[in-house]
């Protein structure tokens, strides 16, 4: 009976222990090459510097800017927040076999359009708050929908057209803000200040951490619940994996495709929106909640770091949430570290494209640390489809 009793009883860790494995295993590069991207990073400022004192200073400033106290705790929080946004907007568009670079673009339009309302609108923050989010996930979904239809219906490459769609993006926000969206009153390219009743709410205002965070954490929960749990999210899945075996199962490949890159521009406009409506700006003492508005490179980058994001997360939701907190930490540290000991916080984006290479071309990670070929289970998401072929 007892022999009985430990067998039952060892039934789910026998289950779980396999799915534990595989999620050890499915970490260990990854980690690897972040491992590895920082000690490439040390070593290239040893080699600038001629010292190795001011590289280990320079990530122990690093360190500090990122997570040595509350307020650099909340400053990594607020820039992991768009990361973790545009990184789930490609690792979405990966599932269905689709490569988004046009995120960069989908954020700017979600930004200026949640910007639109927020000070073109006066009401209750109970309506203009999520009025606001809605312009800004519409702007996104829109801009991102035009690459999906092209794809479906003439075979052009996403990786083309979302390319040149950012290029258009950027040149139409800047043609918006030098006129119709241009605030008056300021020599900038600019529009004017959002009403408070459309900032999304802070968390704790003393730190500037606006409640942006927690809405990243709902949408990736909610992303993979869409992935993983529903009929949509199945067919996408599907579709990415083999579009013959989709459209011979009934499932209609053009409508996943435009879907796919629509939601990840919607993802993508939400990332504009926390930028925008969350980050405080003109913080002083005498205005020490700051100001809310839309201006000229508004943005770092963000959207084209979210390819390394999706790629160092595997696509997997969750895995960007880390990802993004690792580049969100970086991004924070940075300024620390340079203040520190001069070290030119451009070393960051050399220790991101390391990353980046490092993921992208795991063989390399696993040749130096003799790790075994990845398997099925590992293997790095489908990036892109083929060129010319009508999915419609």
């Amino acid at each position: 009976m007892t022999g009985q009793a430990t067998t039952a009883g060892d039934g789910p860790a026998r289950q779980l222990w396999p799915l534990a494995r595989r999620a050890g295993q499915a970490a260990l590069v990854p980690a690897l090459a972040i491992f590895t991207a920082l000690i490439l990073g040390a070593i290239l400022i040893w080699l600038t510097t001629g010292s190795l004192a001011t590289a280990l200073a320079a990530y122990g400033g690093l360190w500090e800017g990122a997570l040595g106290s509350p307020r650099a705790l909340a400053g990594t929080l607020v820039r992991s927040t768009p990361y973790i946004f545009t990184g789930l907007a490609v690792a979405l568009a990966f599932k269905c076999g689709l490569f988004n670079i046009g995120a960069e673009g989908q954020l700017a339009l979600g930004a200026v359009c949640a910007a639109w309302v927020g000070y073109r609108f006066q009401m209750p923050g109970l309506l203009h708050v999520p009025l606001t989010i809605l312009a800004g996930i519409a702007g996104g979904f829109l801009w991102g929908m035009v690459p999906g239809i092209l794809k479906a219906r003439t075979g052009a490459h996403e990786v083309i057209t979302t390319i040149m769609m950012n290029y258009l993006a950027l040149q139409i926000v800047q043609i918006l803000l030098s006129g119709p969206l241009k605030d008056p009153r300021s020599v900038a390219s600019q529009t004017p200040a959002l009403a408070p009743t459309s900032w999304l709410p802070m968390l704790i205002p003393s730190l500037q951490l606006h409640s942006g965070v927690l809405l990243a954490v709902l949408v990736a929960i909610a992303v993979w619940w869409f992935l993983g749990r529903t009929i949509w999210g199945f067919e996408l899945r599907t579709v990415g994996v083999n579009p013959a075996a989709a459209r011979y199962a009934g499932m209609s490949v053009a409508r996943n495709v435009v879907g796919a890159m629509a939601l990840s521009g919607a993802l993508a406009g939400l990332a504009g929106v926390v930028e925008v409506a969350g980050v405080a700006l003109d913080v002083t003492t005498v205005t020490p909640t700051g100001n809310r508005y839309f201006g000229l490179g508004f943005s770092s980058g963000y959207g084209f770091d979210s390819i390394a994001v999706a790629l160092l997360g595997r696509g997997n939701p969750f895995g960007v949430i880390g990802a993004a907190l690792l580049f969100g930490g970086l991004r924070a540290g940075a300024t620390r570290m340079q203040f520190n000991t001069q070290v030119p916080g451009e070393i960051i984006s050399v220790i991101q494209a390391l990353i980046l290479l490092l993921i992208a071309a795991d063989v390399i990670v696993r040749r130096l640390y003799r790790l075994r070929a990845a398997t099925a289970d590992e293997a790095q998401p489908a990036l892109t489809s083929g060129w010319g072929e009508k999915v419609a």
